[in-house]
């Protein structure tokens, strides 16, 4: 009788209570909502932009550079710096430069000496070869844009976890708020059974009340707890918050086989191997910063000066340009090389530390929830037959107490087993789909 009556009544629940503007929301719909909502997603892509940026500025190094300089210099006379520099000539120095020439000369009293220098270039290198600095550094770049991948993909299936985890959660509370409805009203049904039948026993009808207050509570908890998991799951999904919501997906009555295989890789794996990868080869490039580097140069420079300003370019001046190859070689770099590469490699190993640690948690985790699938997925058809055999027996305790010939404590535990076995069916099934939704997370 309570099972036909419990189908009724949240029949006429959902029919009454449902409002026709209700947004209706399935689970596939929630989830895409909430990946495109998430903070945490669009983090995770910028990582791997920023991660693709930072191998185009480790590529840029295998181009030629090119620098120009521009250069102007005025040379100060320290005993008169307000005056351009010049040279005086003793007026001996021309005879002298008459007798050794047999001819006469004559020389100016000073000489103006040119105290205004211009100097222009431009000067061009390429990298021929870096003996591995440019190279590993490169590699290592690439290393780390397939870790923030594999970051970014741990992340969504982080998310889309959550958001199936959320979306059941919600539905899960409105399950349990049609149970305690209807828990409620069948205690109330039972009451209106008794003082139906005339004068109620005093113990019984005291027995009632009490149920009725203590399942009131339990339905007012119910419906704030549904309120809750609404507004977190319309938030996380960016409905407004003053939209109601008509879950559409069910619990499943029946779950197929799992099938899952040994898990051989995830992306946290892959991430935390890419990241060895990164430092090692962080640790090499380092190491061979203290090698040297082959490079063509070229180089042009212009230079002209002049006693002022005003001059300095109509005099001749002076044009200079080369081409060639350079060594070019460290010497001594106070350690800071191996010291760099030291701490490189301490990082690639704890990576490696972390990686080990990882794969112990992550392959108990899986197995656990592969387990933990098939263990209550064995129970539920048993655990399902409980709960039926339950309400059979609060059916037939509801007949007997309406014609007197049990108590109301009686009815009280049935109902209370009964309520218990909605309460954990509905849990299992719950725990079910999020057994098999971590398998999926973990590895697919």
């Amino acid at each position: 009788m309570r099972s036909i009556k419990l189908a009724v009544g949240i029949l006429c629940a959902a029919v009454v209570g449902t409002d026709a503007r209700a947004m209706d929301l399935s689970l596939n719909d929630a989830v895409d909502m909430i990946l495109a909502e998430s903070q945490d997603l669009k983090k995770a892509a910028a990582n791997v932009k920023q991660a693709e940026a930072s191998l185009d500025a480790a590529n840029a190094n295998r181009w030629f550079q090119i620098e120009g300089t521009a250069t102007y210099m005025n040379l100060i006379d320290v005993k008169n710096p307000t005056k351009s520099y010049s040279v005086d000539i003793p007026p001996e120095l021309g005879g002298i430069l008459s007798q050794m020439t047999g001819q006469s000369v004559a020389l100016p009293a000073s000489i103006d000496i040119p105290d205004n220098m211009f100097m222009a270039g431009v000067s061009i290198t390429q990298p021929i070869y870096t003996f591995g600095k440019i190279g590993n550094a490169v590699k290592g770049v690439k290393a780390a844009i397939k870790m923030a991948q594999a970051s970014q993909e741990m992340t969504w299936r982080e998310v889309k976890y959550s958001a199936v985890d959320m979306y059941w959660t919600a539905k899960m509370a409105d399950e349990i708020v049609d149970i305690s409805r209807a828990d409620l009203q069948a205690a109330r049904n039972a009451r209106k059974s008794l003082t139906s039948k005339g004068r109620a026993n005093r113990s019984n009808l005291v027995k009632i009340e009490s149920d009725i207050a203590t399942k009131e509570i339990n339905l007012s908890n119910a419906e704030f707890n549904r309120d809750t998991a609404h507004r977190m799951l319309k938030i996380l999904a960016g409905i407004d918050i003053n939209e109601e919501l008509n879950l559409t997906d069910e619990f499943p009555k029946t779950f197929p086989d799992l099938n899952a295989g040994e898990l051989t890789s995830t992306p946290q794996w892959d991430a935390l191997n890419e990241q060895i990868q990164m430092y090692e080869r962080n640790a090499k490039s380092k190491r061979d910063g203290a090698l040297p580097t082959l490079a063509a140069t070229a180089s042009y420079d212009y230079i002209a000066f002049g006693p002022n300003m005003g001059n300095m370019f109509g005099r001749d001046n002076t044009q200079t340009a080369y081409w060639g190859l350079a060594l070019q070689v460290p010497i001594f770099s106070g350690g800071a090389n191996m010291a760099n590469a030291t701490i490189e490699a301490m990082n690639a190993e704890a990576a490696r530390q972390d990686l080990d640690k990882a794969k112990k948690l992550t392959t108990e985790e899986y197995n656990r929830a592969i387990d933990q699938y098939n263990h209550l997925r064995g129970n539920l058809e048993k655990l399902q037959t409980a709960r039926d055999l339950a309400a059979k027996a609060y059916d037939f305790s509801s007949e007997r107490f309406a014609s007197g010939q049990t108590s109301a404590v009686e009815l009280s535990e049935v109902s209370a087993g009964l309520y218990q076995l909605d309460m954990s069916l509905l849990n299992a099934k719950y725990n079910i789909l999020m057994s098999a939704e971590s398998v999926k997370k973990l590895g697919e």
